[in-house]
């Protein structure tokens, strides 16, 4: 993914990748839950996304259909790799270390993270 998405992209890009193929019209009412966002603008969204490469459409008569032309934890993965290389120096330790130092961390997710390290061990 050679462009990074906004956050209102990455909102288009989360309702397909829940549920996909969807019209513009479809995108804009889930979307249209959590703002109120005109179906312009949802087409511009789409737009912009189909120009970066990270969605594909497909006519359906008079209309297109929207789908995620990369897989979410691809660009979970990318995402979390830039956010490492840019402020941690792509180490995870200080990430987390930063995140305890700052109370973000709860028991569940410390035991979490336990029993990942416990697994990567074995």
């Amino acid at each position: 993914m050679a462009e990074r998405i906004s956050s209102a992209e990455h909102e288009v890009m989360e309702v397909l990748w829940r549920d996909s193929p969807l019209s513009a019209a479809e995108v804009a009412e889930r979307i249209g839950e959590r703002r109120r966002w005109s179906i312009r603008t949802v087409k511009t969204m789409l737009a912009r996304l189909l120009a970066k490469g990270v969605l594909a459409h497909e006519e359906d008569g008079r209309r297109y259909l929207y789908r995620p032309a990369i897989a979410r934890d691809d660009y979970v993965a990318a995402e979390s790799r830039r956010l490492l290389d840019r402020l941690f120096d792509g180490r995870v330790t200080p990430l987390v270390a930063h995140l305890a130092e700052r109370d973000r961390l709860s028991e569940a997710d410390i035991a979490e993270i336990e029993a990942l390290l416990q697994a990567l061990k074995q």
